[in-house]
């Protein structure tokens, strides 16, 4: 058994590579050189597939250790799907925290070597938000919404992809897809977060106007993530399949298994 305090360091790890990547793309690349002719820029396809990407890639590398939350909002939906124990929580969301933090604080420290870079504007770093902080403008409302559907959304996906009924081997690339799916339709909304420790990271660095935001970033998504796991425990895994008939299938541990840590 891996210790807690190796799996720690695993999910410090994995989300710093997570959110170095994800918004050090959209802030080094989204726009080169410039937003108004883009050339060179890899856009809002590029930073969607940066984030997706490191998922994948880290879920191939610690997932065997941590089970690659990386997600504070992961965590929550995989204790509330009956897949992660509430003892551990804390420990994981302390660490995801922190390699958020570490991981803005890169991105900031490289930014800032251009002389003409500023944290003025709405979304310095990458940071999320709403209201005048929304790339599109969109308002509390409908930027909860957003945020707390998609990652329904993303934790469905990543409960079934683990799920010991499911094709093994294959969950990284299904959840990496997810979250790039994800960010395609919602960077214009709130610059995309389902995941609390993303966009606490950057906000620290942006400034107190941001960070005031971030509230919005941990319960909506928490929210969303509590409600799927709840769903598909309850709904489309064992006990549901049984209700339908369905012979139970035993969850996988082996090294396969993204969330099963």
């Amino acid at each position: 058994m891996v210790s807690i305090f190796t799996r720690c360091i695993a999910e410090f790890v994995g989300t710093l590579v997570l959110v170095f990547g994800g918004c050090g793309s959209a802030v080094f690349a989204a726009a080169f050189p410039n937003a108004s002719s883009n050339q060179l820029g890899i856009g809002f396809v590029g930073v969607s597939l940066a984030f997706g990407l490191t998922v994948l890639i880290m879920a191939y590398a610690v997932g065997h250790i941590s089970g690659a939350h990386f997600n504070p909002a992961v965590s929550f939906g995989l204790w509330s799907g009956k897949r992660f124990p509430a003892s551990e929580l804390l420990p994981y969301i302390i660490a995801q925290v922190l390699g958020a933090i570490v991981a803005a604080g890169l991105v900031y420290l490289i930014a800032a070597g251009k002389p003409e870079f500023t944290l003025s504007g709405s979304n310095p770093l990458a940071t999320n938000g709403f209201g005048v902080h929304s790339p599109g403008g969109y308002s509390l409302a409908a930027s909860f919404i957003t945020e707390a559907i998609l990652t329904f959304i993303f934790l469905i996906v990543i409960l079934g992809a683990t799920d010991g009924r499911a094709p093994k081997g294959f969950a990284p690339i299904a959840i990496g897809l997810a979250l790039t799916l994800i960010h395609l339709i919602s960077i214009p909304i709130t610059n995309t977060s389902v995941n609390p420790a993303r966009s606490t990271g950057p906000a620290i660095f942006a400034g107190v106007e941001l960070f005031k935001q971030v509230w919005l970033f941990w319960v909506a998504p928490i929210l969303g993530a509590i409600l799927a796991g709840l769903f598909y425990s309850k709904v489309l895994g064992e006990s549901g399949a049984q209700v339908a008939g369905e012979a139970p299938h035993k969850l996988s541990v082996d090294a396969d298994d993204y969330s099963r840590r």
